[in-house]
């Protein structure tokens, strides 16, 4: 019966903007649109719409408020894609680190919203 999450849904003030940030900046692409809706889908399949909000953008949150926090970016090669982001300008929230053998670190898409950049020694079962 259920499947799963079919794509989560960011508010931004400029959905077309954000879009293409994550395009420019996390290798998406943009497979869906309609009105000002927009639907970008990760090279492994993850998707998400990017909509409307109304009213400007809200503070960005501490990253342990109840709620959504993050969203976690896999990848294959940390350093490679850290460095790339690094350059890119992109806010970093913490330095990369460790953790169980996995690579972390934390930064902020074009709104402010919280992203991580994941690679996992052994993925999760």
């Amino acid at each position: 019966m259920f499947q799963g999450l079919e794509h989560t849904a960011i508010a931004s003030p400029d959905p077309k903007k954000l879009a293409q940030w994550y395009v420019d900046y996390l290798g998406f692409h943009i497979n869906y649109t309609y009105d000002v809706f927009y639907f970008v889908k990760a090279p492994n399949g993850a998707m998400l719409e990017i909509i409307p909000s109304n009213g400007p953008l809200a503070q960005t949150p501490d990253m342990k408020e109840p709620g959504i926090r993050h969203l976690a970016i896999a990848l294959d090669d940390f350093d490679a894609g850290y460095q790339l982001l690094k350059q890119k300008g992109v806010e970093f929230l913490t330095e990369p680190y460790n953790n169980q053998g996995n690579r972390l670190v934390f930064f902020k898409d074009g709104d402010g919203n919280i992203l991580h950049l994941i690679q996992r020694e052994r993925p999760l079962p």
